[in-house]
């Protein structure tokens, strides 16, 4: 399905419920990473009910073990189309027996598109619509396509003084950094595999390129993710995250891990960010 407006033409795709091309009509450009065999498959997958993956690749609720693909189930499913009209997309995922058999609650899952003159505003809601407490955490993972790494920067809204968690083969090292910004490097992102800061005070970032600059919401995220896949790979993904996988071996419960949320049955999650081209 497809939305546009003078600025942006923005196309999803039911799988995942993802955008599957977003067009900057002043100079006709695909901003969003189309995805590939060899760097990586994935294009802006939405995660629930989890960031990453535990540990052991499993998990227990009331005593039975469970298994989930990395990130959770969103990116695996076909979301069914519930509203398109000329400015607003609107798809959802009600929970069935396959997401039961990998996380056992009852949920519905709604991500809504809108396009705002140069500006994409996505919002998510979260529906529990089982009779006990549903824990889950959430991310976002949107690949932006970069066609000049040496000439392209994040910038963020304001001087952080910020945590960095490297967290390899199982170690984890917690850093206190200063920055105002960050020059795009491969280099930078493979020394950890993916560069993960907390405690940001900057409400957007702005990633600046020759051909047009994104400046993308990140606030209210206790988390953000920076990666990419291989030193050949033209895309960064920008990842605000209320949670996060396990950066070492880990036997805490589910529902208590860190950035796990608790929705108590009959109510609804919300949250939502932006992106804009300018």
């Amino acid at each position: 399905m497809i939305i546009e407006n003078d600025v942006l033409r923005l196309e999803t795709t039911s799988m995942g419920g993802e955008i599957a091309s977003l067009i900057y009509k002043k100079k006709n450009l695909e901003v969003m990473w189309q995805g590939d065999e060899k760097h990586w498959k994935g294009k802006n997958p939405t995660l629930f009910p989890i960031v990453g993956s535990t540990w052991s690749k499993t998990y227990q609720i009331d005593g039975q073990t469970y298994a989930m693909k990395n990130h959770g189930l969103i990116r695996y499913a076909q979301l069914e189309y519930v509203k398109n009209s000329m400015d607003e997309i609107i798809m959802q995922l009600k929970s069935d027996e396959t997401t039961k058999s990998q996380y056992p609650f009852d949920f519905t899952y709604r991500i809504h598109y809108k396009l705002v003159e140069n500006r994409v505003v996505i919002t998510y809601e979260i529906t529990n619509d089982s009779n006990v407490v549903m824990p889950f955490t959430f991310g976002l993972h949107p690949g932006f396509l970069v066609r000049d790494y040496a000439q392209s920067e994040l910038i963020y809204a304001c001087p952080e003084s910020a945590t960095q968690i490297h967290a390899k083969n199982g170690k984890v090292v917690k850093e206190a950094v200063e920055m105002k910004s960050w020059k795009l490097s491969h280099a930078d992102i493979e020394k950890d595999g993916t560069l993960i800061y907390e405690n940001l005070k900057s409400p957007y970032v702005d990633l600046t390129m020759p051909e047009y600059t994104i400046r993308m919401s990140i606030e209210g995220y206790p988390f953000l993710a920076l990666w990419s896949s291989d030193a050949e790979a033209d895309f960064i993904c920008i990842e605000p995250w209320f949670g996060h996988g396990d950066y070492e071996e880990n036997d805490t419960p589910f529902e208590k891990r860190e950035g796990m949320m608790s929705l108590s049955p009959n109510k609804t999650f919300m949250t939502s960010y932006w992106f804009e081209i300018k």
